[in-house]
């Protein structure tokens, strides 16, 4: 038997799902479970893809990142923490016009409500340090207040984000922050498909 037979039956053999059986569905529910154990290795991939991206900035993007995460680590924050810190921006590359909601996409299955909120709305609360020189409202973030996480999203955009384009700043590399990536996002904590993940670890 050849690789490519080999293949083919290991392939779910309906042409529309509600033609799906037990083993078609078996066979996905396999090849996915393999597919999300290496899903830290692809958002560190793509993290990557900010290196040299600058955008006019003091420092390119990942340093931006590095920097805001090794910042928030250098201040005793948790894990999941740092690494909403560090994968704050992750979605500039294909989310141009909505990179916070693409990172809080990635990151909301594996932190808590409060920092998915973060990184969901960090955009409008670092508009607060720049907005007014674009001819936009700085006061943006004003229209959250009343938020239980208004406070948590200002700080970490305070003492974090604005202040992380330092191009003197000794950042950890990203190296340092992949195990703390690795461990965060080894078990979804909320997740539609988490019951699934949770049968075969069992």
């Amino acid at each position: 038997m050849s690789a490519i037979d080999t293949k083919e039956e290991s392939r779910a053999k309906f042409t529309e799902m509600k033609e799906g059986t037990a083993e078609d569905w078996a066979i996905i529910g396999g090849e996915y479970r393999e597919f999300a154990k290496d899903l830290p290795d692809r958002v560190l991939d793509h993290l990557r893809l900010l290196d040299g991206d600058f955008g006019g900035f003091p420092v390119d993007r990942l340093e931006h990142s590095l920097q805001t995460a090794t910042r928030a680590h250098r201040d005793g924050r948790s894990e999941q923490y740092v690494v909403m810190a560090l994968l704050h921006d992750i979605g500039d590359t294909l989310g141009s016009y909505n990179h916070p909601e693409v990172a809080a996409a990635i990151l909301k299955p594996f932190v808590t409500e409060e920092l998915h909120w973060i990184c969901q709305n960090h955009g409008a609360f670092q508009g607060y340090y720049y907005f007014h020189h674009l001819g936009m409202d700085r006061n943006l973030r004003d229209k959250y207040a009343g938020n239980p996480y208004y406070d948590a999203c200002a700080e970490f955009c305070e003492k974090y984000d604005q202040a992380a384009f330092d191009p003197e700043y000794d950042s950890e590399p990203l190296e340092f922050f992949e195990p703390m990536v690795r461990r965060v996002m080894a078990q979804p904590l909320a997740s539609i498909y988490k019951s699934a993940l949770e049968d075969e670890a069992a």
